[in-house]
C-alpha cells in the first residue's frame, strides 16, 4: 500500500498518507491481536482471502474487480497529490480518516458478534444464523463498513477525484452481496426468515 501511494506521488513528504496508513494498519493490527487471542478460528477464514481463495466464478470476478477498485482508491489521490488535482481541505481530510477509523470499528464488531465472518463466499459446516449486534440493525454491516473505506480513503488522501474508484467498487459490491444471499438463502437454515425480519441489507430506509 506505501509504494502504491508514495510512488505516483512522488514524495515520501505526504502527511496525508502517513496519517491514513498509521489508522489503517493500527487498526488491522488491533484487531488481529483481539482475533489471535479471542477467535483465532475466525482469523483463519479471514486470512484465507483474495480473488483465488473464492470457489465461484461470480466471486472471483467480484474479488479481481473490487482489488483493481482498491488500488485506484490509492494511486489516484496520490497523483492528485502530485499533480495538486482539486486540493481538498484539511478538515475534509481528517473526516476521511474519522470515516477509515469508523470503518474497522464496525469491522471489529462484526468480527466481535459473527465468528463466521470468512473473508470467502462459503457456508462453514456449524454455521447458523446471526441476528444480534449489528446484525439486527442490517444484514451485511460489514459491508456497510467497507462503504466508508471506500469513500473514506481517498478524502484521507486528500482527493476528490480517488471517489471516481466509490462509484466502480459500489456496484461490485452489491454484486457480492446479492450473490452471497442468494448462496446462503439456498443452504443456511433460518436466513430467509432473518431476511424477513431484517429487511435493510446495507442502509437503513435505502437499500
Amino acid at each position: 500500500m506505501g509504494l502504491l501511494i508514495f510512488i505516483p506521488a512522488g514524495t515520501v513528504a505526504y502527511w496525508q498518507a502517513w496519517a491514513y496508513l498509521v489508522i489503517f494498519f493500527g487498526s488491522s493490527l488491533l484487531i488481529t491481536l483481539y482475533l489471535m487471542r479471542k477467535d483465532p478460528a475466525l482469523l483463519r477464514r479471514r486470512v484465507a482471502a483474495g480473488p483465488t481463495k473464492e470457489t465461484t466464478l461470480p466471486q472471483r470476478i467480484v474479488m479481481y474487480l473490487a482489488s483493481l477498485a482498491f488500488i485506484a482508491l490509492l494511486v489516484v489521490p496520490a497523483l492528485g497529490h502530485r499533480f495538486d488535482w482539486l486540493v481538498v481541505p484539511a478538515y475534509v481530510e481528517l473526516a476521511g480518516d474519522v470515516f477509515v477509523a469508523v470503518c474497522f470499528y464496525v469491522q471489529f464488531l462484526v468480527f466481535k458478534e459473527n465468528t463466521f465472518a470468512s473473508a470467502t463466499v462459503e457456508i462453514a459446516r456449524d454455521q447458523r444464523v446471526i441476528a444480534t449486534g449489528p446484525y439486527a440493525i442490517i444484514r451485511h454491516p460489514m459491508y456497510a463498513g467497507a462503504l466508508l473505506l471506500f469513500i473514506g480513503t481517498p478524502l484521507a488522501l486528500g482527493s476528490y477525484c480517488g471517489l471516481v474508484a466509490f462509484f466502480v467498487v459500489l456496484p461490485v459490491l452489491i454484486w457480492r452481496l446479492l450473490d452471497e444471499e442468494k448462496l446462503l438463502a439456498n443452504e443456511l437454515p433460518g436466513y430467509t426468515d432473518y431476511c424477513a425480519r431484517v429487511r435493510w441489507r446495507l442502509i437503513r430506509g435505502i437499500f
